[in-house]
């Protein structure tokens, strides 16, 4: 199969090309310059980056590119992700905090819709007579391509970069809420219905979480179902905790009906204070929804997060969240502390 090269990037100050195995100590310094700078929640660091050169869906030689300057310092990057099937790509960059307000933001920017455009068309050309995974697998010849759309996140409080995206016609699409439970506070009982059980998460489960998790958020709004390598991303990730983490089964069949994946961030005490468990995801499957497995799985996170001498509890929840979870939330003692949007603009 045969890749587009990707576009060049309109910035001649900088000698640009794609990230290749030799740059993640000086990519990974490139993204701690500019965190120091900014100052966000989480930012990617090496083992994170490690991960990301692994990448089968999204290979880094047609969607990474790194700016150089004279002396072969990095000053800036960008990089794309997009899943074969989705209706969206997601772009991530950073610049140099000493180069910013030069234009390389909006260059970057540039070559990250450019790129998405060719990821669309590729993705479309790869894609003709397979079915889509969310349809009837049989597709009309005359079906319309997507629309090529390319979707940024960024905190609240990152000024400049948000007034970059609403110049560029960006627009805000959806909220996303960071909140925080202090573990010093007492901690909620919350049993489990007869006929349920909750275990360790475990390696041997991590297929069967992945297929109820794709399940539990195929009515989420911006949600695509996760493949293996995609979850990997998740279960492998250098912060991952499985002693944090726990999965919900049905007695009488096994089946995985609930799940809290867990981790933790040593650096967090060091850039905010504090020691916090973090979920990455929670989910109940629709059918056992109601019955109190979601507090339940919070309920045990906390006492797992306090027994390992975190001082907080936290996550991010999508503000609009159809399964009403800012409401369980608030009652289980969580406040939101931090504000991110999700950008989109259909190009």
């Amino acid at each position: 199969m045969t890749h587009n090269h990707a576009p060049a990037v309109d910035f001649p100050d900088l000698r640009w090309r794609p990230i290749g195995e030799g740059d993640l100590d000086s990519w990974a310094a490139l993204i701690a310059r500019t965190a120091a700078a900014e100052r966000p929640v989480w930012f990617e660091r090496r083992a994170d980056l490690e991960q990301i050169m692994e990448s089968k869906n999204n290979p880094v030689g047609s969607n990474t590119v790194l700016g150089l300057d004279a002396d072969g310092v990095p000053r800036g990057y960008a990089r794309l992700t997009k899943n074969r099937d989705g209706a969206k790509a997601h772009g991530f960059c950073a610049v140099d905090p000493q180069w910013q307000r030069r234009g390389v933001g909006s260059a970057l920017l540039s070559w990250l819709e450019a790129r998405t455009r060719q990821r669309f068309a590729e993705d479309s050309g790869a894609g003709s007579g397979r079915g889509s995974g969310s349809g009837s697998g049989s597709e009309s010849p005359d079906r319309a391509a997507p629309v090529p759309r390319l979707r940024i996140f960024i905190e609240q409080k990152q000024q400049h970069q948000c007034a970059l995206l609403e110049e560029s016609g960006y627009q805000v699409v959806r909220y996303y809420n960071e909140m925080h439970r202090p573990l010093s506070a007492p901690l909620p009982e919350a049993p489990l219905d007869h006929g349920l059980e909750l275990v360790p998460m475990e390696s041997g489960l991590s297929e069967a979480v992945r297929l109820a998790h794709n399940q539990v958020f195929a009515d989420h709004w911006g949600s695509e179902p996760r493949d293996e390598e995609a979850w990997g991303f998740v279960v492998n990730d250098p912060l991952a905790r499985p002693d944090l983490s726990a999965v919900v089964l049905a007695i009488s069949t096994g089946e995985v009906v609930g799940y809290q994946l867990a981790s933790h961030d040593p650096e967090t005490a060091v850039t905010r204070g504090f020691t916090e468990g973090y979920t990455d995801l929670l989910g109940v499957r629709r059918e056992f929804r109601g019955r109190g497995i979601a507090q339940a799985l919070l309920a045990d996170a906390m006492r797992r997060f306090a027994a390992a001498g975190m001082d907080k509890a936290s996550l991010d929840v999508d503000s609009e969240n159809p399964t009403g979870a800012m409401a369980l939330y608030r009652k289980m003692g969580y406040a939101p502390v931090n504000t991110s949007r999700a950008w989109d603009k259909v190009l």
